[in-house]
């Protein structure tokens, strides 16, 4: 009976890595992330882009962060799905490299696999996709008249937007002027979904783990993303047109 049950635990670590580095229970909640291209490389050095529709960021849960650092990403596990990433999910900075994608499994794949329906990189990238092409921030905001100009929008014309079609709130982040500017840009949108990948609101919980993922710029006199100010004019940039 003892080397049975030693087999049956030896078989569970086999298929289920155990070494979890922030052990914080199952999540709750999933942070589906979209960033507006044109916005990112305005604020990263050596990044230049004409891909004209959000983006995939990532997908997040709401509770851990680099659960299990032994569980190495490995693209060939999701060869099938590589050209579709390449298109939605791609690294701005360095475009033919796939450090982005090992970066969101490591950080936040691993975690998100505690779950059942994520438990492998596959279904976890391919779940990634099939949310981002469901929820396509692009054609919602075009369908509502918000595309990119050099016309500034307010935060209630953005909100409304996309809470018309979703029926949930959403984070609206933005990079924020320097001392003395008048106008945030639009950088980046969070949708959030249950276990059952249902839509809910992105509401700030002191109980979870809340971060845009991304460093800390000062370019050209901004800031970081953060939350959209309502009393601040909003610049949706367009694609630069090629001379």
């Amino acid at each position: 009976m003892r080397f049975i049950a030693v087999s049956v635990i030896l078989c569970a670590g086999f298929f289920w890595p155990t070494t979890f580095s922030h052990p914080r229970g199952e999540w709750t909640k999933l942070t589906l992330t979209q960033h507006w291209p044109q916005t990112f490389c305005s604020v990263e050095k050596n990044c230049t882009t004409n891909i004209s529709f959000w983006t995939l960021h990532g997908l997040w849960p709401n509770s851990g962060m680099m659960c299990n650092t032994s569980w190495h990403f490995n693209a060939s596990l999701i060869k099938d799905l590589i050209p579709e990433m390449k298109k939605y999910w791609p690294d701005l900075i360095e475009p033919s490299s796939s450090e982005f994608w090992k970066y969101e499994w490591t950080k936040h794949g691993t975690c998100a696999a505690r779950a059942e329906s994520l438990n492998s990189q596959h279904k976890y990238f391919s779940k990634a996709l099939e949310l981002y092409h469901k929820y396509n921030l692009t054609n919602v905001l075009k369908d509502n008249r918000i595309v990119p100009s050099e016309q500034y929008y307010t935060l209630d014309e953005v909100e409304t937007a996309i809470t018309s079609f979703y029926n949930v709130k959403t984070k609206i982040q933005c990079v924020h002027p320097g001392k003395g500017g008048q106008v945030q840009v639009l950088g980046q949108i969070e949708i959030c979904v249950d276990r059952d990948f249902q839509l809910i609101d992105c509401e700030k919980s002191t109980e979870e783990i809340w971060s845009n993922d991304i460093p800390a710029v000062a370019i050209s006199g901004q800031s970081e993303l953060s939350v959209c100010d309502h009393s601040m004019p909003i610049y949706y940039p367009p694609v630069p047109s090629r001379s």
